[in-house]
């Protein structure tokens, strides 16, 4: 099954919404509950910060949401798919065309270009690599790196890379784009750069959803909305 990033026609559907989401591992003898019945609902076209303390849920949530993880009760829909019914390959359709991750340690590959980098996740949907290269490019460009865009990363700076980063989450044109602590490993100013990208990339189309992960209360506070979550359930 192939998902498709698409206008949502059911007038006043959220484009998020988690009810009653319960998520539990077992640890050993010890059963822990990382989401407690969170509910939970988001819009497309703006930029929300998720914000708790250490073990509040927030990774799992964003993990949820990315069709990473599965509920163990509870419903969660992105875009009108519901993703607790996905099997391991729907699942994987659907991270692949309706979903982009930015994370904190950029995830780029060594010996790949920069739009080589941006370009992978359609090399890995079938499609050839001098096909997607005007479309890298075309982002790369968009993400201020247009005379980058043959430097790997190990000629790039740490906000360089996060750049790379944020255009190849871009490639697929995602309806929602998962960002874990994207500053963790950047310096004040590179990080604000980087937290104004990723404003500009929620706020581009009214149809995808930007969601950050962030320790960060500086960060937090650049996003249209903060969402706190503590003991599971959002506070």
């Amino acid at each position: 099954m192939r998902y498709h990033s698409r206008v949502r026609d059911v007038a006043g559907e959220p484009l998020v919404k988690a009810v009653d989401l319960v998520r539990e591992y077992q640890m050993g003898d010890q059963l822990v509950r990382a989401l407690d019945g969170l509910n939970l609902t988001l819009d497309g076209g703006q930029f929300a910060s998720v914000v708790g303390p250490s073990g509040a849920g927030k990774s799992t949530l964003l993990h949820v949401l990315g069709a990473l993880d599965t509920p163990t009760a509870g419903t969660i829909s992105v875009d009108g798919v519901d993703l607790g019914s996905l099997d391991d390959e729907q699942a994987s359709a659907f991270r692949r065309h309706r979903v982009g991750f930015v994370f904190q340690f950029f995830n780029l590959v060594p010996t790949m270009s920069a739009w080589e980098n941006v370009a992978l996740p359609r090399l890995l949907d079938s499609q050839s690599l001098r096909k997607a290269k005007p479309r890298a490019i075309e982002l790369l460009e968009r993400v201020g790196l247009g005379a980058r865009v043959d430097h790997r990363p190990s000629e790039l700076s740490g906000g360089q890379m996060q750049r790379v980063a944020i255009a190849r989450s871009l490639i697929m044109d995602p309806t929602i784009l998962l960002a874990d602590e994207p500053t963790g490993n950047l310096d004040s100013k590179t990080g604000d750069s980087v937290l104004e990208l990723l404003s500009e990339v929620a706020h581009d189309t009214p149809n995808r959803l930007v969601v950050m992960v962030t320790h960060d209360p500086n960060a937090a506070s650049v996003a249209d909305t903060t969402i706190t979550v503590r003991d599971g359930k959002i506070a």
